[in-house]
Order: C-alpha cells, then structure tokens, then sequence
C-alpha cells in the first residue's frame, strides 16, 4: 500500500536514525504485520496489541508531512 511506505519511509528518513536499539527493533516488529492491520493502527481505528508499537505507532503518525 503506498500510503503505508510513505508513511514507513518517512519514519526511516526522520526517526530512525535517531532511534535507540530498542525502538529499531519495534519497527521491525511492526513491518512483520499485515498491511490492513497497520493501516487500521495508523488510522487510528484499532490499537496495536503492545504497548511499545503502539508508542511507535503514535510517533509515526505525529511526523511532519
């Protein structure tokens, strides 16, 4: 889905980077779910089962377009 790689690569461009060990290992976690689920989470109309992708739901979804 095109949407989500905008959204992902945007996280790769402006948080990944700065991103502890620990967080790269979220976002890899949270590349390991399906499409609708992510975009359900990114939408905002379902929450992520774990705490931790759900933080790094939310800090995707609050980057500057």
């Amino acid at each position: 889905m095109k949407e989500l790689d905008q959204l992902l690569e945007r996280w790769l461009d402006c948080g990944y980077p700065e991103a502890s060990e620990r967080e790269r290992g979220v976002f890899l976690a949270l590349l390991d779910s399906e499409d609708d689920r992510l975009w359900r989470w990114f939408l905002g109309y379902e929450a992520p089962p774990d705490a931790e992708l759900a933080t790094l739901v939310q800090r995707i979804r609050e980057l500057p377009v």
